[in-house]
């Protein structure tokens, strides 16, 4: 049977003794080589196994082993260390017979790990010796920026674009994990993490969904809905069915988000007139929110509706352009 040399490659997102049955089982039996002393070669010793810190020459090190023994195990560092295993498979094709190069897995990256790499990027542009114009930046001067990348999504969604929509999506993620180490260097008492927004969410998640998390009954979507409500009611003390609507969001989803709200407690207030405004601007308005109000019973988006007629009507421009 032919020598055989496995790579050991782990996840460095994972804590250094978090490996595979298998893979514990290779360490165990067969001498364990690595480029560098790290957690991982702390944590196999701590298993009781031997582990072998080569300096330099690690191909013929590693052939050396795995013809002494039957087997000799390498424990890849953090990269892969992917020069050695490209210089090791050129010398067993070039040497058919020498030994058998095996790629094993220790551990895999957990979903969402990824972000772990967001977070500690985002960590060394925000802090000293980083990036200035990010160290220089607030809140209030994030603010225009959050708004545009998710105008971005959102117009890949209405593209119907996922390619460009998982890119904009990261351009959000981008303002929340910045957003998130510029609360790190707030005063004591003010200051929050990303841990804190992604724990806060986590908690929301499962508060809200007992259908999914405790015992209660999935029911039907509309019932699903309403126990979401109820459970936002009793976690936040507001003195109106208005309050939490973000002020800021374009008029006319504003309009049809106050109306919905209005609605979903039965209030029936009917809105202004027009006819009965004097001031051009106040009557136009009136007219804005009939139409708005018009559309809700309707059924239809009005947001979604000017901004289709909007771009149609741009569309047009652009072709008259050409003529």
């Amino acid at each position: 049977m032919p020598a055989r040399i496995v790579l050991l490659v782990t996840s460095p997102r994972l804590p250094a003794g978090l490996l595979t049955a298998a893979a514990w089982d290779v360490v165990r039996r067969h001498p364990v080589l690595a480029g560098a002393q790290s957690e991982l070669t702390t944590a196999v010793r701590a298993a009781g196994a031997e582990v072998t810190v080569v300096d330099g020459r690690a191909t013929q090190a590693l052939l050396d082993a795995a013809a002494a023994h039957g087997v000799a195990v390498w424990l890849a560092g953090p990269a892969g260390d992917e020069s050695l295993a490209r210089e090791l498979g050129l010398r067993l094709a070039r040497e058919p017979g020498l030994a058998e190069l095996e790629l094993m897995y220790g551990s895999w990256d957990p979903p969402g790990a990824r972000l772990l790499d967001a977070v500690a990027v985002m960590d060394r542009l925000a802090s000293p010796g980083g990036d200035p114009w990010k160290r220089a930046q607030t809140h209030r001067s994030l603010a225009g920026f959050l708004l545009e990348e998710c105008y971005e999504a959102y117009d890949a969604i209405g593209a119907g674009d996922t390619d460009a929509l998982r890119e904009e999506l990261g351009d959000v993620l981008l303002q929340v994990v910045l957003h998130a180490r510029l609360a790190e260097e707030l005063p004591e008492g003010e200051r929050w993490s990303v841990d804190d927004v992604a724990g806060g969410l986590v908690d929301k998640m499962v508060r809200r969904n007992p259908h999914v998390f405790a015992d209660a009954e999935a029911g039907t979507l509309e019932e699903i809905e309403a126990s979401w409500e109820r459970i936002k009611r009793a976690e936040k003390a507001r003195d109106s069915v208005l309050d939490g609507i973000a002020l800021s969001q374009p008029a006319l989803a504003l309009a049809a988000k106050i109306l919905e709200r209005a609605g979903r407690v039965g209030l029936a207030v009917p809105p202004p007139l027009a006819e009965s405004q004097v001031d051009p601007e106040a009557r136009l308005g009136a007219s804005l929110l009939a139409t708005v109000a018009a559309a809700r019973e309707a059924g239809l988006d009005p947001e979604a509706a000017l901004r289709r007629a909007a771009l149609a009507y741009a569309d047009a421009v652009r072709t008259a352009e050409r003529r």
